[in-house]
């Protein structure tokens, strides 16, 4: 209970600081954790994976990773904010589950569109404000887990329910041609590749949870 308090407290201050890059008011629900890592509960336990966990935050998604990682496993973490970096690390370091796979995790304090992995992921859960971003970074991110997934990989990604639709209707001016052209992306990407989403209404905001899967063949 103290643990989740801090990291509300922590996630809080974060967006009042760097509202564009954190995005929420409250890190994400165990029913959106539970979401988002719905593929890789469902993983043949047998076969090694490789997992990619963008914008973690202070980790609630990253706790329910850690519990369904196998041995031989590598799980890999893409976080810019020093200060969720440094809460990372400290549970990485303090809390018996995280610390179990310490060795097989890294956390790269870099963004994601600047990240070079050694190997392609089969699982990559994204947790990127993308809403909040210029339309081209959108396109570079959105292109960017593509690229970094394995072919047949699973990208997870949460976006807050109707808040494009919405902008669309009462914005004007650059800021509306800024989430047309982000709606326009993310829903050619959906089109082209969902498999399913998830209605998370125990959320704060209430969220969809995209699940897209990469072509078969790159």
């Amino acid at each position: 209970m103290l643990r989740q308090l801090r990291d509300q407290v922590t996630f809080f201050r974060e967006f009042r600081r760097r509202y564009e890059t954190t995005g929420a008011i409250a890190p994400s629900s165990r029913f959106l954790a539970r979401s988002m890592t719905r593929f890789l509960a469902q993983r043949d336990p047998q076969i090694p994976v490789r997992v990619l966990e963008v914008g973690p935050g202070t980790g609630p998604v990253t706790d329910l990773i850690v519990r369904l990682l196998k041995p031989g496993d590598v799980f890999d973490l893409v976080e810019l904010n020093e200060t969720f970096v440094e809460r990372l690390n400290d549970r990485f370091s303090s809390e018996a589950h995280w610390m179990a796979v310490r060795d097989r995790s890294t956390i790269h304090q870099i963004a994601l569109q600047d990240y070079q992995a050694t190997e392609n992921y089969d699982f990559l859960i994204s947790g990127l404000p993308l809403n909040n971003f210029p339309a081209d970074l959108v396109e570079t991110i959105a292109d960017s887990y593509f690229k970094l997934l394995k072919p047949n990989g699973i990208l997870s990604y949460f976006e807050y329910m109707y808040i494009r639709p919405i902008r669309k209707v009462v914005t004007r001016g650059t800021e509306r041609t800024r989430i047309v052209r982000i709606d326009e992306i993310m829903r050619s990407h959906c089109h082209r590749s969902r498999i399913r989403r998830d209605n998370i209404w125990m959320n704060t905001p209430p969220a969809w949870v995209q699940h897209l899967k990469a072509d078969g063949a790159k």
